[in-house]
């Protein structure tokens, strides 16, 4: 067995940001592993840590240098080596320079294609300490850092000023510069608890040295796991629950080496505010846990966690109810001041505020998305004053101290307020609502009223940026069109709503009078809707040959691809689809060179094949068309399956391209007429076997 030792790498640096060190963590640990890999160097494992002045990586078991290896290299043929009196030419001339030998040290290499000349060289492996300082200098280039920092009077970057390099293999130290700093076996400690320099002797110490001596808890996931025991044992000591995000359980593990829970409180009386004022004040300004009853409600508590072990802890309890009691003070003066004006007297000064400078202000998108509202809320049957009032208000709340202070408050504040204004309920959770599904796999709106303008803001919004020319590109994508794109799909189809989202790209831009491609433009569009619809499909489980299936004959209503879908996804599973799906293809080809010259009417027919094909194509077409306004895909396919016989006896027995040319006009018509009925479900020729 070769000989392997730990690796540890660690870089200390000035705090990190939070929100950004489990990916940073993430990154480097792939981009090592990715660059032993690429190195021929074998390892066990890969295990990264984090910590706010920090990130490390230990790689078990790594092998002492790269195995030796037999270089083969294929020169030129022979027959172009060498010319008629048998001197090398010049193709053998340069392959051996770039091998680094003479023509005569070639060897030689035959195939059942020819001969060619070859070389053979056996190259021993480099020891893996003189690999890794590039490997890590290469890993640290890759790291995705925003926004990189120089300190001194250095040319080094990184996400922060780097203030030591560990890099052991082994028992001993890899000596380097990285990061402008010489590797060392040394790292630090809690910056006040243990600030004094802690050697490592070898990397399985690593973690407990850092725990013991130097009161840190390397591994973001435990520190994560004690934050959430801790805060939820705190909260229970106040007959509470521990109101716990994933989002800010990681940034206060990324902020803490040394987490200790505080338990604050604060005036009572602020529980009269919205319960979703007091989270996001406690969560977003503070980094708190919020403390809720056994019911749900908010208890005038909250679990925050310092990064030091205070012999005055009720110093730093204090400290933040002294801290959060400002704050609430804002919240309630927000809350107090914004409902002395009715939503309705705030649609004025949208006028005054500029969505985006060619699709116009928020009062120009508001009336866009007030008509569409009107056109969606009477295809869906649904009362259409309550989409209208919805849709006029639905940007009001913008301009509310409280929203222009917690900006995620949006929509929220507006059913809050509209509430309070004496608004139907229905027109109020429509405005929480249009911001609905706010994220992957997250709800949609549950109101129909809700539905309605959910769809008609994020179409509006879509065409408006498409017109502007705006569109997403690679990873840049401002306007968040994608995901929105994905929410009208999924509010479409999850819902059961017989919308067709062509119909409305063509009634939103037509509401733009700005100078714009129109035809291209919703060719672009139906391209970017249906690309969206492909993946979420995907996801589905889905094949993209069912798909395709279903796209080609480009229906137009998400919820009814989605039946034609799963009934070609159920089609594909019996005995008959393969045979059909290749007779569907032939027939298509046939067609296809017949170049448009085929005719309506099926004229006379000679064979018994496909007089009989005939008969059981027009009495499956008398079955599926019922099926087919029912929408009863799934039946029509399985109807249509039936007709395997009589098409494999046409083509066995029945020669489409016969010289008399009014047969093979009727035979073409036949062929036609087949290849229809299948279209109007999809082109199951396009499944592969």
């Amino acid at each position: 067995m070769a000989d392997t030792k730990p690796l540890l790498f660690e870089i200390g640096c000035e705090e990190l940001p939070p929100k950004s060190l489990q990916k940073l963590s993430i990154s480097l640990g792939n981009n090592i592993t990715a660059g032993l890999r690429e190195a021929d160097l074998d390892f066990a494992a890969v295990k990264v840590y984090a910590t706010p002045r920090r990130l490390a990586v230990i790689i078990d078991e790594l092998c002492a240098s790269q195995a030796d290896k037999l270089v083969e290299k294929r020169g030129p043929s022979i027959l172009a080596a060498f010319t008629d009196d048998g001197s090398p030419s010049k193709a053998a001339e340069g392959f051996a320079r770039s091998c680094g030998v003479t023509v005569e040290q070639l060897g030689r290499l035959k195939t059942e294609k020819g001969e060619w000349l070859a070389f053979n060289q056996n190259v021993q492996g480099q020891p893996t300490e003189t690999l890794i300082p590039e490997l890590l200098q290469k890993s640290i280039q890759q790291l995705p850092i925003a926004k990189r920092m120089r300190w001194g009077s250095g040319e080094t970057e990184f996400a922060r000023p780097v203030h030591w390099v560990l890099l052991l293999f082994g028992d001993q130290v890899i000596d380097c510069e990285i990061l402008g700093q010489k590797t060392g076996r040394a790292t630090r400690g809690h910056r006040f608890h243990a600030p004094d320099p802690i050697n490592i002797e070898q990397p399985c110490d690593y973690v407990d040295s850092l725990l013991k001596k130097g009161k840190v808890v390397a591994d973001i996931e435990q520190r994560k796991n004690m934050i959430r025991k801790c805060a939820h044992e705190a909260a229970a000591a106040v007959d509470g629950i521990a109101h716990i995000e994933e989002d800010l359980l990681e940034e206060i593990a990324a902020i803490n080496e040394w987490p200790v829970p505080v338990t604050g409180n604060f005036d009572p009386r602020f529980l009269d505010l919205p319960v979703e004022v007091l989270i996001t004040t406690m969560q977003t300004n503070q980094k708190y846990f919020p403390v809720k009853n056994a019911q749900g409600g908010l208890l005038p508590h909250f679990i925050t966690f310092s990064n030091i072990e205070s012999s005055r802890p009720e110093s730093i309890q204090h400290g933040n109810e002294r801290v959060i009691m400002p704050r609430l003070a804002d919240a309630e003066f927000f809350w107090n001041q914004d409902r002395k004006q009715k939503l309705e007297d705030r649609v004025a000064s949208l006028e005054s505020i500029v969505f985006q400078k060619k699709l116009g202000t928020l009062a120009d998108k508001t009336r866009r998305v007030s008509f569409l509202a009107e056109h969606i809320a009477g295809q869906m049957q649904v009362d259409v004053s309550l989409a209208k009032r919805a849709a006029m208000l639905a940007k009001t709340d913008l301009l509310t101290d409280m929203v222009g202070e917690f900006t995620s408050l949006q929509g929220i504040m507006g059913r809050y307020y509209a509430l309070a204004d004496q608004e139907p309920e229905e027109v109020a959770v429509a405005l929480e609502e249009q911001y609905y599904p706010k994220q992957s796999g997250s709800a949609t709106p549950t109101t129909q009223t809700g539905q309605v303008v959910s769809i008609a803001e994020k179409i509006d919004t879509l065409c408006g940026i498409f017109s502007a020319g705006l569109i997403p590109t690679g990873d840049k994508d401002p306007y968040a069109l994608r995901r929105a794109t994905l929410g009208i799909l999924r509010i479409i189809i999850e819902n059961k709503l017989d919308l067709d989202v062509i119909d409305l790209i063509d009634v939103a831009l037509a509401q733009f009078s700005h100078d714009f491609d129109k035809s291209a433009t919703r060719q672009i569009l139906s391209d970017f809707v249906f690309d969206r619809l492909k993946g979420y499909c995907l996801d589905k489980g889905y094949r993209a040959d069912e798909f395709e299936a279903v796209i080609s004959v480009k229906p137009g209503k998400p919820l009814d691809f989605m039946q034609r879908l799963q009934a070609v996804k159920d089609f594909r599973q019996l005995p008959e689809a393969e045979s059909l799906a290749a007779a569907n293809k032939r027939i298509i080809n046939i067609l296809k060179k017949a170049d448009g010259n085929v005719a309506k009417q099926i004229g006379t027919l000679v064979e018994a094949q496909e007089k009989q094909l005939l008969a059981d194509a027009n009495a499956a077409e008398a079955d599926i068309t019922p099926l087919l306004n029912n929408k009863n895909y799934q039946a029509a396919l399985y109807r249509l399956a039936q007709l395997r016989k009589p098409v494999d006896a046409f083509f066995d027995h029945v020669m489409v391209n016969t010289e008399d040319q009014e047969l093979r006009s009727s035979r073409l018509a036949l062929l036609a007429m087949l290849s229809d009925q299948f279209l109007k479900i999809a082109d199951v020729s396009k499944l592969q076997s």
